[in-house]
């Protein structure tokens, strides 16, 4: 009696078909699960007489074997089919595919070197991990500046707090990048130096523990400061308009003598007085002046035959002025919520 069976399933199973995936899946769990057909054989099987198990034992096992190469068959004939059908209509559209877009510091970044590359600077990248050395002393800041601090600044290493080369800090500002130009090069130079810059800060909506710089060095003969307001003029009608007017307030700066804030008139009022710019019509955005002489006889230029004049930015200054964006920490969230906003701007 059940070797009439199994000799029913074989050729039930010799004549199985089917015409997708889903099919065949439910063919193999009728004969090849626990609760499958062959499976339950196996529950009969204790009751074959004991001159027949042998018989019948290995006609389960051909019947189980021939089972699986018969669904293992109907799968590869399943898959073959996928793989050469013909059904694509070519003339269709292609699937819209989602384009992203520039992250709002990299296009601010992009706009401001290509308003000072169109000046004659050119690009210097300089070390994010540096020394003391590039960083401040020869910067001029003083042994005791707070800068040096480790509540300011991130150092990885002070080895040796008398030999400024052997402490090493993520660089506070792209400053140091001028320093190392300044010391590997000839005057004339004209460079401008982006990057990312690091300071010891609690995190809020108006500071980060990380920012953006770009900072722009010119050195010559003849050198002025009348050159340094018109570059910073012309750099600010074309980030921010023609109508735009610039404001040069003293200041102090370890490495530049004479130092100076510059403001621009604010872009939202026109300069007529807003809750933006406090109601004082103008809006701070950069620091410059005109290279303190000790910085480029640290570099090995003589200061007696070469002048120059710095500026230095943050990225992320310009971008909240440009986008009017009211919260730091929106540019290092990576939602992109946010970052759709500005598919547009480029």
């Amino acid at each position: 009696m059940l070797l009439e069976k199994i000799e029913s399933l074989l050729r039930e199973v010799s004549e199985l078909t089917a015409s997708n995936a889903e099919e065949i899946e439910q063919l193999r769990l009728k004969y090849l699960s626990k609760k499958g057909e062959i499976n339950a054989l196996m529950a009969d099987f204790r009751n074959v007489a004991a001159d027949q198990k042998k018989t019948v034992g290995m006609k389960i096992n051909e019947l189980k074997q021939i089972t699986i190469e018969k669904i293992n068959q109907l799968k590869d004939e399943n898959e073959h089919a996928e793989s050469h059908s013909d059904d694509i209509d070519l003339t269709r559209s292609a699937y819209p595919i989602g384009l992203g877009t520039r992250h709002p510091i990299s296009i601010v970044t992009n706009e401001i070197i290509d308003i000072f590359a169109r000046m004659g600077f050119t690009l210097y990248h300089g070390p994010e991990i540096d020394d003391d050395k590039h960083v401040f002393t020869m910067l001029n800041f003083a042994a005791d500046h707070p800068a040096r601090d480790m509540q300011d600044t991130f150092f990885i290493e002070r080895s040796d707090p008398s030999d400024v080369t052997k402490n090493v800090l993520l660089r506070s500002h792209t400053s140091g990048d001028e320093a190392h130009y300044m010391e590997t090069h000839e005057p004339p130079i004209r460079i401008l130096c982006p990057g990312r810059v690091y300071r010891n800060e609690a995190i809020s909506a108006r500071a980060h523990c990380f920012f953006h710089q770009v900072e722009g060095l010119y050195v010559d003969k003849n050198v002025s400061f009348t050159d340094l307001k018109q570059v910073l003029l012309t750099f600010a009608r074309e980030m921010f308009g023609p109508d735009t007017k610039i404001r040069l307030r003293p200041s102090y700066f370890p490495f530049t003598e004479p130092s100076a804030e510059m403001d621009i008139s604010c872009n939202i009022c026109g300069g007529e007085g807003c809750g933006f710019c406090k109601h004082t019509g103008w809006v701070e955005i950069l620091g410059c002046g005109m290279v303190d002489p000790h910085d480029l006889e640290a570099c090995g230029i003589d200061p007696n035959v070469y002048t120059g004049y710095a500026f230095g930015m943050g990225v992320e200054r310009i971008t909240n002025l440009k986008y009017r964006v009211n919260d730091l920490r929106l540019f290092s969230e990576n939602d992109t919520r946010f970052l759709k906003e500005f598919e547009s701007a480029y």
